[in-house]
């Protein structure tokens, strides 16, 4: 199959990425880093997320940094939104599309939430109704599609189940997610085909992990069965929660580099892009994970 000739990013670096950082990151800095994703192109970006500050305090500037960024016409700034409370917030805040997520494991949703995959996403039909009410887009998140840390292996019927259920609720996007990064290749196929069983190839996204060092190889092999929606995380901000030390997402300079490299466009400025991750780097007093954008920091500081 030929590539596609163009693909949307997401940027998640500033919920995603952030949200497990123990030191509190200044609502100032969540908005500089944010202005310049916008500014770099990106037209869809993951800012921020209401939930308890008891649970992810790091979050609980949100409201302060969905007021405080400068809006680029025909960007959406996403948030997280796991019940009413959060949704109302959001809304307040001015948010332009609404995140919900279940899991395709079993393990892990009775683990994490104690209820079950039909039960998680069936609390989030009140959110998913009222994002249609308010005309916000609404996008769904399924984690754990390609292997648990729970189960291990996950059925692809179970991915196929819960893009089914999302789709019901209305959703204008998914995302198929290696949470925990334990894809290889081969396995893309197959679980990216069990999702398009039930929901439009070009509402799909890969969100891939890059804990085993696999995630461009994995969005390589997205692009071949035809996906055209990628979540990456400047500087590969976020950590991986269930492997100690291990990196999360994968960063977004190696991606926009890969795409540069094949030719497919993205609409994204890579210069700025390896800026914002520089900047945040040193804002948290550490090096930047992305090797794209750490040789071409040091490129630049060559010359």
């Amino acid at each position: 199959m030929s590539m596609p000739s163009k693909v949307k990013i997401i940027e998640v670096g500033p919920r995603d990425g952030l949200q497990n950082e123990k030191e509190t990151i200044p609502a100032a800095v969540k908005i500089e880093l944010i202005n310049r994703l916008s500014a770099a192109g990106f037209v869809n970006v993951e800012a921020a997320s209401f939930v308890s500050p008891k649970w992810v305090p790091q979050m609980a500037t949100s409201s302060e940094v969905m007021q405080g960024i400068a809006r680029t016409p025909g960007v959406l700034y996403s948030a997280l939104t796991p019940n009413m409370k959060g949704f109302d917030a959001a809304l307040a805040a001015g948010v332009d599309e609404v995140v919900i997520f279940g899991a395709a494991s079993e393990a892990f949703s009775q683990k994490n939430i104690n209820c079950s995959i039909a039960e998680s996403i069936e609390r989030f039909r009140e959110v998913a109704v009222a994002a249609k009410q308010h005309g916000k887009r609404l996008r769904a998140a399924v984690s754990c599609a390609f292997g648990c840390p729970y189960q291990g292996a996950v059925p692809l019927a179970a991915v196929s189940d819960v893009v089914a259920r999302f789709r019901a609720l209305g959703c204008d996007e998914i995302d198929i997610a290696d949470t925990i990064g334990v894809a290889t290749p081969n396995q893309v196929a197959p679980v990216m085909a069990a999702a398009i069983r039930e929901f439009p190839i070009d509402g799909l996204s890969g969100h891939f992990h890059d804990t085993y060092g696999q995630a461009l190889a994995n969005i390589y092999a997205s692009l071949e069965v035809g996906i055209t929606i990628y979540h990456s995380s400047v500087a590969g901000l976020g950590g991986c929660p269930y492997a100690k030390g291990a990196t999360g997402n994968v960063a977004s300079e190696d991606v926009l580099y890969m795409m540069q490299g094949l030719g497919i466009a993205t609409g994204i400025d890579l210069n700025l892009v390896m800026q914002a991750g520089q900047f945040i780097s040193q804002q948290l007093g550490r090096k930047s994970t992305s090797r794209a954008g750490n040789a071409m920091a040091a490129k630049l500081a060559s010359n």
